[in-house]
């Protein structure tokens, strides 16, 4: 990676949201910190996302910049915008979202008062999100400060609830989405991966992303089981393949991922199409006695499936 220019890329993935665009803009025109630039990757809008755009470019006093590409997935949109950032710290904000005024300095602030000599060990910082009313969503950190892996914060404290923050650029630039996995795959695999790899995160206990519910949201659109099913076998081979050690913390976690196993492998080997599968198998001998336990009820859900017609 070359010298950063800024400290932060605001990155937003979008597709056809011009009408709810404009909240990021306005967000970010009243920042504390300007230390930043906006990166803007259209994946294929069909809408007047380019004229808006050019209007906020004309007269913008921070970097705005634009980067269209053919309708894939926000995956793809998101690994190109990771590769695209000119800032030290990557922050997704979708389009349809908001950062209070103080958001950039709180991140700066918590980066900076970690000693400079143990920052290799961290992918950057995490902050609370609340709803337009204040309220927080989800759970709370522990503690004001709290320095823990994705996998910690998942499977030992059992934070729900979404959170926001900053992510190096070049950690994430050496963990990016498999493009070659067709549809939804879920962000956690590329966390869990950050955490396998030693990354830790510091999390604050301050809001740092305003959330906006939005039923045809880029990154929050429901989830389809024939366009998705092979994020949803991913998910649940990763659980099982990778962090059996876990199993005390969230047992009931577990032996659904190994139902789920069995049911997202049998649809994806019933839509008769090229899949995940083959490249993701599962080795671990105590996950796949677990899969074996919970093949009964794989296979129910798989039956239930293909009943509604689903796969």
């Amino acid at each position: 990676m070359s010298e950063p220019r800024y400290a932060f890329t605001i990155l937003t993935p979008t597709y056809n949201r011009v009408a709810t665009l404009h909240r990021v803009h306005e967000s970010l025109k009243r920042q504390t910190c300007r230390d930043f630039e906006w990166l803007i990757v259209d994946d294929g809008s069909t809408d007047r996302t380019h004229d808006a755009v050019l209007a906020w470019q004309a007269k913008s006093d921070f970097p705005i910049r634009y980067v269209w590409q053919r309708n894939q997935h926000k995956k793809t949109a998101f690994n190109r915008g990771v590769r695209e950032a000119q800032g030290e710290f990557v922050i997704t904000l979708d389009s349809d979202d908001e950062i209070p005024p103080d958001s950039l300095q709180i991140l700066k602030d918590a980066w900076e008062n970690i000693p400079s000599d143990q920052r290799d060990k961290y992918v950057g910082v995490t902050g609370l999100c609340a709803r337009p009313d204040g309220e927080i969503v989800g759970d709370r950190f522990p503690q004001d400060v709290f320095d823990a892996s994705a996998v910690d914060l998942y499977f030992r404290y059992r934070i729900k609830g979404e959170k926001f923050g900053s992510l190096r650029t070049e950690v994430l630039r050496r963990f990016p989405f498999p493009e070659e996995v067709a549809g939804f795959v879920p962000e956690s695999l590329i966390w869990w991966a950050m955490a396998r790899a030693g990354y830790q995160n510091r999390c604050i206990n301050q809001v740092v992303r305003t959330y906006h519910a939005s039923e045809d949201g880029l990154s929050r659109a429901p989830v389809s089981i024939r366009n998705n099913a092979q994020g949803l076998y991913l998910l649940a081979w990763d659980t099982l393949e990778h962090h059996m050690d876990w199993f005390r913390y969230r047992p009931k976690d577990f032996l659904m991922a190994a139902a789920r196993y069995t049911r997202f492998r049998l649809d994806l080997k019933h839509s008769g199409v090229p899949t995940a599968v083959q490249a993701y198998p599962l080795t671990q001998p105590v996950a796949r006695m677990l899969v074996a336990v919970m093949w009964p009820a794989g296979y129910a859900l798989h039956r239930r499936d293909r009943r509604r017609g689903l796969t």
